[in-house]
């Protein structure tokens, strides 16, 4: 397919090599995965379904499948093999938790030819898709199928528990015995979508030493590319709105959580980058080029399969990126530092490396070599810390809200500080009323005082009466003596305070007349007594 080219799936000049693995030829192996699978995911449907029991994860079928055929198997032209099945019934339940039909299945694997793609890896492995993108297929080494049918009870507790997840979905373990020879495969979920272009494509493990891409991946039309690639590449990092971000973080965290519980480690995050403002010719060729198939009976939908699936579940569209592409194929949306939109596809692969005796040796010899915390085989726990320090840090960003430029602070501020100012000065001014009224009720007190004292003035047949000399004095004592704690306490603001004010004015006036009655009446009564 054109597409499987564009993405450097198959090497250009190259689809007609044919590749061998342990001495057998890929489209063997190919044709016995078909064989195999068909018989016995059949096989399997007249099973009725039950509850899966600890047992269940331990059990292997096998199967004969000789080139002439059998009462059970159909005849085929490939050599003689067997076809062992690894726990069909646990498998068949993780299939059934991501919504995979048996016929869906069947139809994705075996309907049409499987596709082989190039692997990037050091590992040797052989890669295949399925021709509707839904399913890989990856031959895995002894010890690697042996950790898997381990780890399966735990990885069906943690798929109970969050379904949502970036780890890989297995969807099946088998053997191809053939003269001798055994060829292990796994079928997993699609991380890269083949529809969509990957302009970019990186294999994260936070680790920086040796982790850069090769000269000859480097020479493909679509190479797979390194962290240090990326970090030369995508020096800002890649930026998602605050609830896609925290999402991704929380899921890759308790993916990372649960690898180290395992003690898996050396695992990577296999990243495909689409960028949005860069296809609009290739959107349109792709539209072209993939066209439904219409003998399929329905459309297929595998649950949490997808990368916004696996972090968000059903249902989530992320931010307004979305909208303008509404075939997103599942991916995140995300921005370049230089404001590009993007789709990101993303997954957590290589999870069957264990930390055993071979990885301890390895990591201390390089250790010895090179700087330890650098390279790529470490102890589970430090390896799952520095994994999601490198995304948090290097990798993942979040958008910060824009903040507001110079002017506009000054703006603010100004307008901030005038808004203080008119609140303390109507707080004073309403002070100011409030003690003028106080001011105001206690000289109207001392004027009634004077009205009565000096009544004489408003009615000139009522004689005031006469004060006793105690009476007197005391009044003469406490009108000094408040004008002493005036000035013992006020000593420099007296003048200031009261030179301005009428209600103080009218009480100071109101002592005077007190204090010029008193005598007045001393007077009276001397002159009496005289």
């Amino acid at each position: 397919m054109s597409s499987a080219a564009e993405n450097g799936d198959t090497a250009p000049g190259k689809q007609n090599e044919e590749k061998t693995y342990k001495k057998t030829a890929s489209s063997a192996i190919k044709g016995a995965i078909q064989l195999g699978i068909g018989y016995t995911v059949g096989n399997l449907t007249s099973k009725p379904d039950r509850d899966v029991l600890m047992q269940d994860f331990y059990v292997v079928e096998s199967v004969f499948l000789p080139s002439e055929g059998s009462n059970l198997t159909p005849a085929h032209h490939y050599p003689d093999f067997r076809f062992k099945t690894y726990a069909p019934l646990a498998f068949r339940y993780f299939r059934e938790l991501f919504g995979i039909k048996p016929d869906d299945y069947l139809y994705s694997i075996c309907s049409e030819p499987l596709i082989e793609l190039s692997n990037p890896g050091a590992s040797g492995s052989l890669f295949f898709v399925t021709s509707d993108d839904e399913f890989i297929i990856k031959t895995v080494q002894h010890k690697e199928a042996e950790f898997l049918q381990k780890l399966l009870p735990g990885y069906y507790m943690n798929l109970n528990q969050n379904p949502r997840t970036l780890l890989p979905k297995f969807y099946g373990l088998y053997c191809m015995q053939s003269g001798g020879i055994n060829i292990r495969i796994v079928v997993m979920n699609n991380v890269l979508p083949r529809s969509m272009r990957m302009h970019f494509t990186y294999d994260l493990k936070g680790s920086t030493y040796k982790r850069r891409a090769s000269r000859k991946e480097r020479e493909k039309s679509s190479p797979t590319f390194k962290d240090l690639d990326f970090l030369q590449d995508m020096h800002e990092g890649l930026y998602f709105d605050t609830e896609t971000y925290n999402a991704l973080m929380k899921t890759l965290q308790r993916d990372c959580r649960v690898l180290e519980s395992f003690k898996i480690m050396d695992y990577s995050l296999l990243l495909g980058i689409h960028i949005l403002d860069h296809t609009l010719k290739e959107k349109e060729e792709e539209i072209s080029q993939n066209v439904p198939d219409a003998k399929r009976p329905g459309t297929q939908k595998v649950l949490y399969s997808t990368a916004m699936e696996s972090i968000q579940g059903p249902g989530k569209s992320g931010d307004g990126i979305i909208t303008e592409n509404p075939d997103t194929m599942g991916g995140i949306p995300a921005k370049s530092h230089k404001g590009e939109k993007l789709l990101l596809f993303m997954g957590i692969i290589d999870i069957l490396q264990s930390y055993r005796l071979m990885k301890k040796l390895e990591h201390s010899w390089k250790a010895l070599v090179y700087d330890g915390d650098t390279v790529s085989v470490h102890r589970p726990s430090f390896y799952a810390d520095r994994f999601l320090k490198f995304m948090n840090s290097r990798v993942f960003k979040k958008i910060q809200a824009l903040k507001a430029s110079p002017s506009k602070k000054r703006c603010n501020s100004i307008a901030a500080l005038k808004a203080t100012s008119q609140e303390i000065v109507s707080s004073i001014s309403q002070e100011w009323k409030d003690e003028k009224h106080d001011l105001l009720t206690e000289g109207q007190s001392f004027s009634s005082l004077d009205e009565e004292a000096l009544g004489s003035r408003h009615r000139p047949d009522l004689v005031p009466s006469t004060p006793s000399l105690f009476e007197a004095a005391s009044l003469a004592t406490t009108i000094s003596s408040s004008s002493l704690y005036v000035n013992e306490h006020y000593p420099h603001d007296r003048t200031t305070l009261y030179s301005n004010s009428s209600p103080a004015r009218l009480m100071f006036s109101s002592e005077a007349k007190l204090m010029l009655l008193v005598k007045e009446r001393n007077i009276f009564v001397n002159d009496r007594e005289a």
